[in-house]
Protein backbone atom coordinates (compact mmCIF):
# COMPACT_ATOMS: atom_id res chain seq x y z
CA UNK A 1 0.00 0.00 0.00
CA UNK A 2 1.50 2.97 -0.64
CA UNK A 3 1.17 5.93 1.89
CA UNK A 4 1.44 9.47 0.36
CA UNK A 5 2.24 11.38 3.46
CA UNK A 6 5.12 14.09 3.91
CA UNK A 7 7.05 16.76 1.32
CA UNK A 8 9.34 16.51 -0.67
CA UNK A 9 11.62 19.78 0.91
CA UNK A 10 12.37 20.11 4.50
CA UNK A 11 14.18 22.78 6.29
CA UNK A 12 16.14 22.53 9.55
CA UNK A 13 17.43 26.18 10.28
CA UNK A 14 19.18 25.31 13.39
CA UNK A 15 22.10 22.74 13.37
CA UNK A 16 25.14 22.70 15.94
CA UNK A 17 27.97 19.85 16.66
CA UNK A 18 29.77 20.48 19.75
CA UNK A 19 33.45 19.73 19.62
CA UNK A 20 33.18 17.41 22.69
CA UNK A 21 30.72 14.61 24.47
CA UNK A 22 30.36 13.71 28.20
CA UNK A 23 29.83 9.66 27.80
CA UNK A 24 30.75 6.58 25.33
CA UNK A 25 30.61 6.99 21.86
CA UNK A 26 28.51 6.32 20.02
CA UNK A 27 25.57 5.76 22.17
CA UNK A 28 26.31 9.51 24.23
CA UNK A 29 28.42 11.43 21.43
CA UNK A 30 26.71 14.65 21.12
CA UNK A 31 24.67 15.20 17.27
CA UNK A 32 22.51 15.87 15.14
CA UNK A 33 20.24 13.86 13.75
CA UNK A 34 17.68 13.63 10.74
CA UNK A 35 14.79 10.98 11.18
CA UNK A 36 13.34 10.18 7.49
CA UNK A 37 10.60 8.48 7.33
CA UNK A 38 9.64 6.88 3.52
CA UNK A 39 5.99 5.79 4.07
CA UNK A 40 5.55 5.08 -0.02
CA UNK A 41 6.63 2.37 -2.28
CA UNK A 42 9.08 3.69 -4.04
CA UNK A 43 13.02 4.49 -2.77
CA UNK A 44 13.60 8.36 -1.81
CA UNK A 45 16.61 9.14 -3.25
CA UNK A 46 18.01 12.22 -0.77
CA UNK A 47 19.92 15.71 -1.29
CA UNK A 48 21.12 17.33 1.94
CA UNK A 49 22.68 20.88 1.41
CA UNK A 50 24.25 22.81 4.55
CA UNK A 51 24.42 25.85 5.09
CA UNK A 52 27.04 28.39 7.20
CA UNK A 53 27.21 31.72 8.86
CA UNK A 54 30.29 32.44 7.01
CA UNK A 55 31.00 30.48 4.27
CA UNK A 56 29.14 28.86 0.93
CA UNK A 57 27.02 26.39 1.21
CA UNK A 58 27.76 22.47 0.86
CA UNK A 59 26.60 19.52 -0.50
CA UNK A 60 24.89 17.67 -1.92
CA UNK A 61 25.11 14.69 0.49
CA UNK A 62 23.11 11.77 -1.04
CA UNK A 63 21.80 8.72 0.30
CA UNK A 64 18.44 6.56 0.03
CA UNK A 65 15.96 5.97 2.41
CA UNK A 66 14.27 2.16 1.24
CA UNK A 67 10.87 2.22 0.36
CA UNK A 68 8.81 1.93 3.64
CA UNK A 69 11.12 2.29 6.00
CA UNK A 70 12.72 5.09 8.01
CA UNK A 71 16.42 6.08 8.31
CA UNK A 72 18.04 8.14 11.65
CA UNK A 73 21.18 10.12 9.71
CA UNK A 74 23.61 11.40 12.10
CA UNK A 75 25.03 14.81 10.40
CA UNK A 76 28.61 13.74 12.49
CA UNK A 77 28.27 10.50 9.84
CA UNK A 78 28.17 13.28 6.84
CA UNK A 79 31.54 13.65 5.33
CA UNK A 80 31.14 13.33 1.44
CA UNK A 81 31.71 15.85 -0.07
CA UNK A 82 32.97 16.97 3.44
CA UNK A 83 32.32 16.69 7.04
CA UNK A 84 30.14 18.78 8.55
CA UNK A 85 31.97 21.74 10.38
CA UNK A 86 32.67 21.25 14.48
CA UNK A 87 31.60 24.02 17.19
CA UNK A 88 30.06 26.06 14.09
CA UNK A 89 25.95 26.79 13.69
CA UNK A 90 24.57 25.61 10.25
CA UNK A 91 21.45 24.78 8.77
CA UNK A 92 19.72 22.15 6.04
CA UNK A 93 18.06 21.98 3.17
CA UNK A 94 16.89 18.29 2.57
CA UNK A 95 15.11 16.93 -1.00
CA UNK A 96 13.40 14.11 -2.17
CA UNK A 97 11.94 12.68 -5.21
CA UNK A 98 9.17 10.83 -3.10
CA UNK A 99 7.18 12.41 -0.13
CA UNK A 100 8.58 11.66 3.23
CA UNK A 101 8.99 13.12 6.55
CA UNK A 102 11.26 14.62 8.71
CA UNK A 103 11.91 15.18 12.27
CA UNK A 104 15.13 16.86 14.07
CA UNK A 105 16.54 15.64 16.87
CA UNK A 106 19.77 16.81 18.71
CA UNK A 107 21.71 15.15 21.70
CA UNK A 108 24.22 17.71 23.76
CA UNK A 109 26.06 15.96 26.05
CA UNK A 110 28.71 18.01 26.68
CA UNK A 111 27.54 17.86 30.32
CA UNK A 112 26.72 14.63 32.77
CA UNK A 113 23.47 15.92 32.56
CA UNK A 114 22.79 14.85 28.67
CA UNK A 115 20.24 17.04 27.12
CA UNK A 116 17.51 15.65 24.10
CA UNK A 117 15.60 17.80 22.14
CA UNK A 118 13.68 16.65 19.28
CA UNK A 119 11.38 18.70 16.81
CA UNK A 120 9.49 18.30 13.34
CA UNK A 121 11.35 19.90 10.65
CA UNK A 122 9.86 22.61 8.18
CA UNK A 123 8.39 20.48 5.25
CA UNK A 124 6.81 21.97 2.14
CA UNK A 125 6.01 20.59 -1.60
Amino acid sequence: MDTKIGHTTWAIAEGYIPGWSNGPKPALESHETCCILNASDRDAHIRIHVYYEDRDPVGPYTLTVKAGRTRHLRFNELDDPEPIAKETPFASVISSDVPIVVQHTRLDSRQAENALMSTIAFGQG
